[in-house]
Order: structure tokens, then C-alpha cells, then sequence
């Protein structure tokens, strides 16, 4: 019986080896083939929030690479100022931490501090961006926040909503000025395909009758759909484009709110290893509709794994996209 029993787990784990093996393979083939001249960014100024860690480190590392000029804007300036440090030595070894936009052929790294939870900060974040950058190439809405506690931003809005979408809205709105004179431009919008279990509730918004945090999640996964197909429709004209992506399944810190129960975590570690993604595997859509000459004028689309994919009906709603939109902008005060 116990010979049968560890026969049987050691065919599961190699079972499980061999699809991760199959997958790390795959990934590597489709990241060579996307890779592509290391100058193809310079001269570009990229904005990403959330850039410290995972996806959006990832992120940044790769249009770094590319020799962009890549703002960070996040919320921890300390942890930012050593993600930095860790890209320059890591992008730039020969330049050190004060390699610039010649230093073999990569970009430049700056930290600029921005929550995205506080109205206030993103209004001083785009207000020093304005006097201190003379243009702005692509904007990457890559910050989020995942199935946290209930709990409120500093103006009282539910913090999932809060983060990932309305301050996403106000940063955009605020900048794009600037990504019109920079035209032509781009912007980027990190959503999910979790956007697939939400709604918009206009009458709860802010989830203060009934609160489910993977819900409401996937609502403002919803949002940031929807929020960049209208503002797609909006900018239509003007060179901008906005397009809006699902990374995969990654293994990031974004789940640090989710409890896997002690006697689980082994498994679970053990398949995340083997079937969710790397931040650098996850990130390559964001660096694809970033960068690639292939999407050039392409706007309002959704994409996963650097392809165009179909929405659910739900999301391409545009009375709801522009009703949100309305909303919206009075709720982070463009609108009295």
C-alpha cells in the first residue's frame, strides 16, 4: 500500500514537472521571439505605477533594456529607490547605480512617489510630471491592488475601486495633455480576465451595502475595461491609443492578501511554481503594447499573451463604459 501510494506521487509530481517543463519551454520560445532591437525604446519616456515589483518591475526591466527612459511611480519611495538601484546593476552592470541613457545602450531609471490610494498624491504626482518632463510616450496604468480586507483610500473610496480604477482615472486625465503633445503615444491599461465575475454596480459603487473582496476585484478589473474602451472612443484622432491587457496568472506579491492555509501551502507552491507565470513572463504583453511597432494606431482593444482576444459582451457595454466614465469623474472631483 505505501509503495502504491508513493508510486502514485511521484507520477503526480512528474506529471506536474513534465507540463512545467512543456510550459517553461513554450514561454521562453514566444519572449526570444518577441525580443527585439535593444534601441527600439530610446529617446521614449515610459511611466509605469507599481514599478518596484513584480509585473511592473518586470516591466520596467525589459523597457529599460529597450533604452527607454522608465519613470516608477510608486507609492513606497524607499522600495522604489532600491527596485532602481537593483535595475541599474542588474540592466546597466558596466554603468553601476548612475548609469544614464548611454550606459550600454539602456535607458534611464527615475523615481517619482505616487499613491494612487490619496487623490491629493496623484494630483502633486501629475503636477510635478507636467513642469518636469517635456514629454511622456507611453503611460502604463500597472498598479493594482487584490482581494484586500475592506477597507477605504484616504477620500473614503473602497480600495480596490479606489486604486485600480479611480486613480488610474485621475492620473490618465490628468496626463493627457501631455501624451497628446507627445503624440504619437500610447497608453496601457493592466486588467484581468477575472473582469469576467464582475459588475458595475452603479447603486454600490463604493460596496458600502455588501462587500465581497474577490468580487469586488473583479469589478474594478471591469472597470479598467471599460474606462479604456471609452477612453479609446474619446481619443480617437488624436494619436493616443489606449489598450487594455490580462498578464496571465503570475506569481507575484499581489496575493499577499489571499490565506492559503498552512497544510495547503506546500501543494499550492508546488503548482504555482509549475503553472503560473514569472513576473518577466507575465510582463510581456504590457511590453508588447508598449514598444511594438505592431500595434502602432491600434486602440480599444483587449489583449493576452500579445494577442488581441475577445470580450464578454458586459465589457464592451459603452452606455456603461460612458455612464462609469460620468460617474467617475465626479467622484475624483473633475466634475462638481
Amino acid at each position: 500500500m505505501a509503495v502504491a501510494t508513493a508510486a502514485a506521487i511521484l507520477a503526480a509530481l512528474g506529471g506536474v514537472l513534465w507540463l512545467a517543463a512543456r510550459r517553461f519551454v513554450g514561454s521562453n520560445v514566444q519572449r526570444l521571439h518577441q525580443g527585439g532591437d535593444s534601441g527600439l525604446m530610446r529617446g521614449k519616456t515610459v511611466l509605469i505605477t507599481g514599478a518596484n515589483s513584480g509585473l511592473g518591475r518586470a516591466t520596467a526591466a525589459e523597457l529599460l533594456r529597450l533604452g527607454a527612459r522608465v519613470i516608477m511611480g510608486c507609492r513606497d519611495r524607499e522600495r522604489a529607490e532600491e527596485a532602481a538601484g537593483q535595475l541599474r546593476r542588474e540592466v546597466c552592470p558596466a554603468g553601476g547605480p548612475d548609469s544614464g541613457p548611454n550606459s550600454g545602450g539602456a535607458g534611464e531609471l527615475v523615481v517619482k512617489e505616487l499613491d494612487l490610494a490619496s487623490l491629493s498624491s496623484v494630483r502633486s504626482f501629475c503636477q510635478e510630471m507636467l513642469q518636469e518632463e517635456p514629454r511622456l510616450d507611453v503611460l502604463i496604468n500597472n498598479a493594482g491592488v487584490f482581494q484586500c480586507p475592506y477597507m477605504k483610500t484616504e477620500d473614503g473610496f473602497e480600495m480596490q475601486f479606489g486604486v485600480n480604477h479611480l486613480g488610474h482615472f485621475l492620473l490618465t486625465n490628468l496626463l493627457l495633455g501631455l501624451l497628446k503633445s507627445s503624440a504619437p503615444s500610447r497608453i496601457v491599461v493592466v486588467s484581468s480576465k477575472f473582469y469576467k465575475y464582475g459588475d458595475i454596480n452603479f447603486e454600490d459603487l463604493n460596496s458600502e451595502q455588501s462587500y465581497n473582496k474577490s468580487f469586488c476585484y473583479s469589478r474594478s478589473k471591469l472597470a479598467n475595461i471599460l474606462f479604456t474602451r471609452e477612453l479609446a472612443r474619446r481619443l480617437e484622432g488624436t494619436s493616443v491609443t489606449a489598450n487594455v491587457l490580462h498578464p496571465g496568472i503570475v506569481r507575484t506579491n499581489l496575493g499577499r492578501h489571499v490565506h492559503i492555509p498552512l497544510l495547503v501551502r506546500p501543494l499550492f507552491n508546488l503548482v504555482s511554481w509549475a503553472f503560473f507565470k514569472t513576473p518577466e513572463e507575465g510582463a510581456q504583453t504590457s511590453i508588447y503594447l508598449a514598444s511594438s511597432p505592431e500595434v502602432e494606431g491600434v486602440s480599444g482593444r483587449f489583449f493576452g499573451n500579445c494577442k488581441e482576444e475577445e470580450l464578454l459582451p458586459k465589457a464592451m457595454d459603452e452606455s456603461v463604459a460612458r455612464k462609469l466614465w460620468d460617474i467617475s469623474e465626479v467622484m475624483v472631483g473633475m466634475l462638481k
